[in-house]
């Protein structure tokens, strides 16, 4: 595959992405490297392995990552009943050595995402979804199937891999995660889109946008996430559900009234939706709804009555 093809599958899957990330994905595939994507939540990283899984015709399987994971979620498991009751039929016709060994076959074993990706007749994408939040000791176990694509279980012995996924690891960086799981990754640390590729992202999921609403979604979602008064940023996927919410109520305006009547689509907490009347209203008399509480100026942009930190695309 090359930086067209996948750039095209891309398309195909309606992601809307720069030509680095692109770089980075096709590199990391063709090293079947592991790919770690940082973050804020909300801003598509899990979305980069569903949409790796559709241009490249694979399966997705996912592992979602939390506090006290361990390797009986993760990895394998025995079916300790389906063994139990092989022991109350067998116990009079195996020897006990013989026995105990049978009760240890692939028919006992119960896979789990990371034994499944790996034993897989066909490559998969597997994600490991926001490994931020397991603990360390789970990081550091995975560290084998990174680097050599292989895992250990005791009654087994090792398991190499039939096949190697293209393994996507997310993180919204609660805790720091360790050098010695970086390095085995390559790397993407992906921002929330500025107005433009967000509004680009909202025609490419609802085909049908009205485009003047989609600006002013784009807009206000911006300006909502630059506030320092919103704790909960939204996320694209929220952006997607407050046009859709919208354009459900035939309303082609965010005006104040639509705003408020729709604003639990795109902000999920009591404290979030009164802090965004004074952000969603203007911010001041420039007509800018950035939040950010500043005067007019030209550091920042201002002459069209836009704040420059609103278009800059850095999310802040």
């Amino acid at each position: 595959m090359d930086m067209a093809t996948l750039r095209a599958k891309l398309d195909e899957a309606r992601y809307i992405c720069d030509d680095s990330l692109v770089t980075t994905l096709l590199v990391a595939l063709k090293l079947g490297r592991p790919l770690l994507i940082e973050g804020a939540a909300g801003v598509g990283k899990t979305e980069v392995a569903k949409v790796m899984a559709a241009a490249l015709d694979r399966e997705l399987v996912r592992l979602q990552c939390y506090e006290g994971l361990d390797e009986s979620k993760a990895l394998y498991e025995w079916n300790y009943q389906k063994q139990l009751l092989s022991i109350q039929v067998q116990m009079n016709r195996q020897d006990p050595d013989a026995l105990t060994q049978s009760l240890f076959g692939d028919e006992y074993l119960l896979e789990r995402p990371l034994l499944q990706s790996i034993r897989a007749e066909r490559p998969v994408v597997l994600l490991i979804d926001e490994i931020d939040k397991s603990d360390e000791e789970f990081e550091a176990f995975l560290l084998e199937l990174l680097s050599e694509m292989q895992v250990s279980i005791p009654e087994v012995g090792v398991v190499r891999a039939r096949s190697i996924p293209f393994v996507v690891l997310t993180s919204n960086r609660t805790r720091p995660l360790s050098e010695a799981l970086r390095r085995r990754c390559a790397y993407l640390y992906l921002q929330y889109p500025d107005v433009e590729k967000e509004v680009s992202i909202i025609r490419a999921k609802l085909p049908n946008v009205n485009e003047h609403l989609a600006v002013q979604v784009a807009r206000a979602v911006h300006g909502l996430r630059a506030s320092d008064a919103i704790l909960k940023k939204p996320s694209i996927a929220e952006t997607l559900d407050w046009v859709s919410a919208l354009e459900a109520l035939g309303m082609r305006d965010l005006t104040p009234e639509s705003a408020r009547q729709t604003i639990g689509f795109v902000l999920k907490s009591s404290e979030d939706m009164e802090a965004a009347g004074p952000v969603l209203s203007g911010g001041g008399e420039d007509g800018c709804s950035c939040g950010h509480g500043h005067d007019h100026d030209h550091e920042h942009g201002h002459e069209h009555g836009h704040c420059g930190r609103c278009h800059s695309g850095d999310g802040t």
